[in-house]
């Protein structure tokens, strides 16, 4: 049997060769252009735009209407000096770290209880729906749970005798307010840590049984390890969105056509408050702007930190 060969001065084409794939990659191209460039154009007209203009403005002083007066730094010199700031400032790290904490511990160990029971995906769509309702309403809910004669002081007062207890006043305002961006939020990270977890190969649980480890030493040396990939980036995406938290402090600590007490304020509420926020709006937006931008370039850093903390090589398995 011979075998065919091309004409002299022809070049071999082999079947699977780079030139085979020439008008399938050039479609993949022509494709390319049509499905970023709208995604680009939005991107640009309502992410990158809005922060620019912001840190054009957060050089100078304007209410919205007259004309820009430059102040340079000026906005960001006095936001250090501002107490109300200040404690923004700390109330939004006092949500990243408390809160976040909280919410980890917790979705770790519902993972732990929820992967090993029956009828695992409604319990893991009950703990989800807090996260798919509306802020505001959830904000009405726990208002009404914890108010003077609500569901909470009436179950202490039959059960134990005990006196009303002032959850809403100003001194337990934020701590109810803590305590509720993590019943909101949990359940959006046990849905993610259990389906990392669920990929888990159930063999490498057998093992450490078989080892005698225990439930701590499982998820010490199983799940946190195979997992860690999702947990990285769950954590960096509660970083992002605890510096979004709006609605839910808006509507729960307020009041009719007002703001709630700057002591519960967070750095999202400052913005709106110093800009056109509450019943005598500042119009501040020169210095709204500046507090906007600082926290942007704050998180950034923390971001960038996180990832360089929580970096591991990646296991296969």
């Amino acid at each position: 049997m011979t075998l065919a060969t091309p004409p002299a001065g022809e070049p071999r084409r082999w079947r699977g060769s780079p030139r085979s794939t020439g008008a399938f990659d050039r479609s993949r191209r022509r494709l390319f252009l049509p499905f970023v460039v709208p995604a680009l154009v939005l991107y640009l007209a309502f992410v990158i735009g809005p922060t620019l203009a912001a840190l054009w403005i957060s050089f100078h002083r304007w209410d919205g209407i007259s004309e820009m007066r430059w102040n340079g730094l000026g906005n960001y010199s006095a936001l250090f000096g501002d107490p109300t700031f200040l404690t923004a400032l700390v109330n939004t790290l006092i949500i990243l770290v408390v809160a976040g904490a909280a919410i980890f511990a917790i979705s770790f160990v519902l993972t732990m209880i929820v992967r090993e029971m029956r009828g695992r995906s409604f319990i893991r769509s009950v703990l989800f729906f807090p996260h798919i309702v509306s802020a505001i309403v959830l904000s009405i809910v726990w208002g009404f749970i914890f108010e003077h004669n609500g569901t909470v002081n009436t179950i202490l007062s039959k059960m134990f005798g005990a006196e009303p207890i002032p959850w809403l006043n100003s001194d337990n305002l934020f701590s109810m307010i803590l305590i509720g961006t993590v019943w909101i939020s949990t359940g959006l990270y046990v849905t993610i840590i259990l389906a990392a977890v669920d990929r888990i190969p159930r063999y490498f649980y057998e093992d450490a049984l078989l080892a005698g480890a225990n439930a701590y030493q499982r998820l010490r040396f199983v799940t946190l390890p195979l997992s860690w990939d999702v947990i990285s980036v769950a954590a960096i995406f509660w970083t992002i969105s605890s510096l979004k938290i709006f609605e839910f402090i808006y509507a729960f600590g307020g009041t009719t056509n007002d703001l709630p007490p700057p002591a519960v304020w967070n750095s999202a509420l400052f913005v709106y408050g110093e800009s056109f926020g509450g019943r005598s709006p500042s119009y501040l937006f020169g210095y709204a702007s500046a507090s906007a931008i600082l926290m942007l370039v704050l998180f950034t850093v923390l971001i960038v930190v996180l990832r360089r903390l929580l970096r591991r090589d990646s296991i296969e398995f």
